[in-house]
This record gives C-alpha cells, sequence and structure tokens, in this order.
C-alpha cells in the first residue's frame, strides 16, 4: 500500500533540489545513517514540508527558512513497528503515540483483533477514526481469526470473510492481520480459506502467526499464502523461518532468543532484508520506563548486531515488507519522518520529526496528542455480579473421595500435570500450592457459566486477579483459591466496565479501570502507567509469580489464548491448544 505525496508539494521539492526555490528545512551538521547502503555520511538534509527535498553535502546549501542544527549527532529514517497491538498498552491510540513517538517510533503497523474481539468491525473502525492526524502514522490490518479458534472459545463478534473484505476495501488498511487458525490453514478449512483468499484478492499484505510450525507444517503455511510471523520462540525457529523465506517480525519479548540469532546472522554471507522490528504486545509502563522499537534495537546492538543493521531493520526492511516506498530512509522523495540520535549505541533519541514537523524533543511531545472524534465502545460488559458460590470448584457426578485430575500446568507456556483432589458433595478441594482459574462468557452471546479448571506452578497465594483483558476474547477471567476474594475481585471489575482488579481478604487493594471495550482506559498514558505498576506490585504481593513476559500481569492476561499449544481455560470449558479440541473430563481416577 503506498501513500502519495501531493503533486505541489512534489514540485516545490523538485524546485527546492535544484536550488531554484529555497527549503522550509535544513537539519544541517549531522551524520545520516544511510540504511540502504549501510554508510554513515555527513550531509545536511533539506525538507520541503512533509518530504525530504535533498540530501546533500554538509554546508553546500544554506537557503532555508529554518535550520535545525544536528552538529554531532545522527539523522535516521523514524521507526517503523511492524507488528503491534496497542490495545496491550491499555491506552487508546492517541495516548499510544504520545508514548512512542518521543521514543523514535513514527509509522505503526497494527492489529486491532483485540477490539474486533469485543466490537466486531466496528471495533476497528474506532482504531481507525481515533487514530487520525496523530503524530504517529497508524497503518491498520483487518483481523482474521475473530474469535482464534472458533469451537473453543466466544468472542463478543464472529467475522467471515465478508467482514474481512469490507475491512480491507477501507484505504487506512494495509494488509490481512496475523492468521492464527493454523489448523484451519493447514487442513484447508472453508472459513479460513475464504478468509485468506480475501486477503489476496485485496492486493494488500497477509500477515502470519506461526506459532511452532516447522518442517512440512512450516512449507505448507507458506504455500498458503502467508508471509510473515513473529511467533519466534527460539533462535533457531526464526532461522528456518527466514531460509523458508518467511519474514520474520522479531520482538524483544523473549530476550534470551536475540544473542543467539545474532551470532547465527553474522554467519551469513548476506544480512536477510525480510528480518523486520515488532513490539507485538507492551504495557504502558514498559513503554515509558524501558522503551518500544528503541528497546529492543538497544539490546541487539549489545548483542553485536551493527547499530545500522539494527536500525535498518526498524527502517528499510520494515518499509520494504509494508510495500511503503516513500518511508524507511533518509532520502530525496521520501516522507519526512526522521529521527535525531545523540547515540547510535545506545539509541538515544533526542528529537523526532513526523511528515516534516519537529513533534518531540528529549523523550517528550512538544504539542499535546490530540486524538479525532471516533466512537469508542463502551458498556461491553454484559455480566451480573457475580457470587463466591461462582468461584466454587464443582466437579458433578462425582463419587467422594479422593481423585486424580488433570491439570493446567505452567505460565503461559502450559502443559497437562495431574494431582490428587479431595471431592465433597461434588465441590474440590483446591490442593495446596495449585489456583483456580474461572473464566466467564463475558460479552452476552451465552450463558454466563462459568468454566473451571486448576492451575499447577503458580505458588501458593493469598487473594485474588480479576481481568476483563484476557487474550484474545477478553471474558472475565479470575484466578485464586478464595472465593469470596475471586468474587470481590470480579465484581470490582465487571462495576468499571472493564479493567484488571486485586483482592485480599475481602476487600480490592489495586484495580486499574478500562472502560474502552473494557481493555482501554481514555486517562494519559503516564497516569495508566502508574496504575498499572500498583496493580502489578499488589498481584505480585498475593503470590502472582515473575512470569516469562515484560509484565507479570501478562501472564494471568494470556492463560485463555487457546491458539497458544497445551492446556487452557476459556469461556466455553477447558482446551488443548496443541490438539485444538476440548476436554470433556478432567478426572482420570
Amino acid at each position: 500500500m503506498q501513500s502519495y505525496l501531493d503533486e505541489e508539494t512534489r514540485s516545490r521539492a523538485v524546485a527546492a533540489a535544484l536550488g531554484n526555490e529555497s527549503f522550509d528545512l535544513i537539519l544541517s551538521g549531522g551524520t545520516v545513517v544511510d540504511v540502504g547502503t549501510g554508510e554513515l555520511r555527513q550531509s545536511d538534509v533539506g525538507l520541503v514540508g512533509p518530504m525530504v527535498a535533498s540530501v546533500h553535502p554538509t554546508g553546500s546549501r544554506t537557503d532555508t527558512a529554518d535550520t535545525f542544527d544536528c552538529s554531532d549527532r545522527f539523522i535516521a529514517p523514524g521507526f517503523i513497528d511492524m507488528h503491534v497491538h496497542f490495545e496491550s498498552s491499555m491506552l487508546t491510540p492517541g495516548g499510544y503515540a504520545e508514548v512512542v513517538c518521543p521514543r523514535g517510533t513514527t509509522t505503526v503497523f497494527i492489529d486491532p483483533h483485540e477490539l474486533a474481539n469485543i466490537a466486531g468491525v466496528e471495533g476497528v473502525r474506532y482504531a481507525v477514526d481515533a487514530s487520525r492526524g496523530l503524530p504517529v502514522r497508524f497503518v491498520v490490518q483487518a483481523p482474521s481469526c475473530v474469535p482464534p479458534l472458533p469451537g473453543l472459545e466466544l468472542s463478543g463478534h464472529d467475522l467471515h470473510a465478508a467482514d474481512i473484505a469490507e475491512m480491507l476495501s477501507w484505504d487506512e488498511v494495509g494488509g490481512l492481520a496475523e492468521v492464527m487458525d493454523m489448523g484451519g490453514v493447514l487442513t484447508r478449512d472453508a472459513r479460513m480459506v475464504d478468509i485468506v483468499a480475501a486477503g489476496h484478492d485485496s492486493g494488500k499484505l497477509v500477515s502470519g502467526h506461526a506459532a511452532g510450525l516447522t518442517g512440512p507444517a512450516l512449507q505448507a503455511y507458506l504455500s498458503a499464502g502467508i508471509f510473515s510471523d513473529h511467533e519466534v520462540f527460539a533462535h533457531v525457529d526464526a532461522m528456518e523461518k527466514l531460509r523458508a523465506g518467511m519474514t520474520v517480525e522479531l520482538r524483544g519479548a523473549f530476550d534470551f532468543v536475540l544473542p543467539l540469532l545474532i551470532e547465527e546472522l553474522a554467519q551469513l554471507p548476506e544480512f536477510p532484508t525480510h528480518l523486520i522490528a515488532a513490539t507485538d504486545d507492551l504495557f504502558a509502563l514498559t513503554l515509558l520506563e524501558e522503551g518500544g522499537i528503541d528497546d529492543l534495537l538497544r539490546r541487539l546492538i549489545r548483542y553485536g548486531l551493527s547499530p545500522v543493521r539494527a536500525i535498518r531493520i526498524a527502517t528499510y526492511n520494515a518499509a520494504y515488507r509494508l510495500q511503503r516506498t516513500d518511508l524507511g530512509q533518509v532520502a530525496a522523495g521520501r516522507r519526512a519522518d526522521i529521527v535525531v540520535l545523540s547515540s547510535l549505541e545506545e539509541v538515544t533519541v533526542d528529537d523526532v520529526f513526523f511528515d516534516g514537523r519537529r513533534v518531540a524533543h528529549g523523550g517528550a511531545m512538544l504539542e499535546p496528542v490530540v486524538e479525532a472524534p471516533s466512537n469508542p465502545p463502551l458498556d461491553t460488559i454484559q455480566l451480573p455480579d457475580m457470587t463466591p458460590e461462582h468461584f466454587v470448584f464443582r466437579l458433578p457426578g462425582v463419587a467422594d473421595g479422593k481423585h486424580r485430575i488433570r491439570v493446567v500446568e505452567g505460565v503461559v507456556l502450559t502443559d497437562w500435570g495431574e494431582t490428587e483432589v479431595e471431592v465433597t458433595d461434588g465441590i474440590v478441594a483446591i490442593p495446596d500450592g495449585y489456583l483456580l482459574n474461572v473464566v466467564v462468557h463475558r460479552h452476552g452471546r451465552i450463558a454466563a457459566n462459568p468454566v473451571a479448571g486448576l492451575l499447577g506452578g503458580w505458588g501458593d497465594w493469598t487473594g485474588a486477579v480479576a481481568t476483563t483483558i484476557s487474550h484474545d476474547t477478553h471474558n472475565l477471567s479470575v484466578f485464586g483459591r478464595d472465593p469470596s476474594d475471586m468474587a470481590v475481585a470480579a465484581n470490582a471489575v465487571i462495576a468499571t466496565g472493564g479493567g484488571v482488579a486485586v483482592a485480599r481478604d475481602g476487600e480490592v487493594v489495586a484495580i486499574l479501570e478500562l472502560p474502552v471495550a473494557g481493555i482501554l482506559s481514555p486517562l494519559p498514558a503516564a497516569e495508566v502507567a502508574r496504575i498499572q505498576g500498583e496493580v502489578g506490585a499488589a498481584a505480585e504481593a498475593i503470590g502472582l509469580p515473575p512470569g516469562p513476559l515484560t509484565q507479570p500481569l501478562f501472564s494471568v492476561m494470556l492463560m485463555s489464548l487457546a491458539c497458544l499449544t497445551g492446556p487452557h481455560v476459556t469461556d466455553i470449558g477447558v482446551v488443548d491448544g496443541t490438539l485444538s479440541e476440548l476436554v470433556d473430563d478432567l478426572v482420570l481416577s
């Protein structure tokens, strides 16, 4: 998808490049990071309106309306985040732009499938409308799998090929978002065949989700016409996908992958152009304290990748994949999305230009970020108040006494386990060291009957956590041992229109209110980040383990993700993500 600059601007730029007119602005005295050739060159950059008109020898042109001094600094393209769910920040589009822009990100390729699972096509329309005119370019994708695995979970909407085709027809939509139903793709399920075909028919990008696929299965997934993936859990996985011709959207969530991957890349005769940068899912707290794309680049450089190559994957390579020849380079004819850095190694962003306007300095926006008018989805929690009885683990029809049952072992990356429990009148006594996970459908499409499963490996808890951020269908998910605490936490988020709450000794000790679709806050980014920190600390205080991801709360938010391998509790039942099937009976003996 190309976005063309108007011919009047181009005519002015041609005249300025030839010296027949003045530039609007010259970035002077800096070193241009040429991500095309890999060179660092002393050059000045002349801008006309929103575009670069000329990159020329330092001091050779002084005819300009304004000058911006870049002496002893580096001039690089704005960063492009090629796979992101901005909803995971819990910020609205304006709040998200306010956080990532000062750190150098000027374009994001977003998949708003969290909103789509709650509000359908209208949720995607909200993301499009609210992101207009922001100092970060939002290129939207049409969510492909809503819900991710039909029959194993139920979201607020079901999207089919006709819905996908409608969204793909919008100018703001740049492609089909990650195709998560890998089983449906490989078995040629009619629904998935039609959805992927809608992506191909649009002429726009088709993005993938190939978690765990290898060998013939990976080759088959590529043969279905899906050419990218961000679900990389090991360096060998990344290398196999690169060698297969798949674009790897490298994220920083699993840091241990990065140093080994860089060692492998160093052995290649050419650096791959189909390696690009992504963040996927990051809290506002992480974005503010550590960064997003800038943090990933810092780590890649720290592990041995050259700064220019690191920046290249977030600029030139990303623009190539995005099919946006107007982005990704500081070069004549491109958009003037530019970052000025005082350190390449530390990716220290001093100033950010978006479409030729200086919009951020010193880690902060120069002007308030204002969202365009939109219709945010509100009042999306279709649940009555819960009682402690909803959070009692029952095995109806099971005789009194001791029984061995199947349990979910692990945090996010799960496997089956088993343990012995005591059953009295069909009620299970939760064994020491285990946790109860109860999921309740919250979209009003089926009866809100709680589904329960035992979790192992979560330690001993002294309270409960309830969340309506529960990827990807975002039903109410509650974790704890005491039914009263679980009910208190659940009712707190129901009353606020969604959110995350921690309860202990019958009281709410921390809560993050998320009234927009039950997953987003309209508050300023710094305030949302502060509360995220408070709720995370409260959850850890009652026993939430650190977990494998950037924030501990992600552990509870990802436990119902049925498209991951292993067992998970969803609003439909306890499911086996590896086999893509419901497990009817947890009792082994």
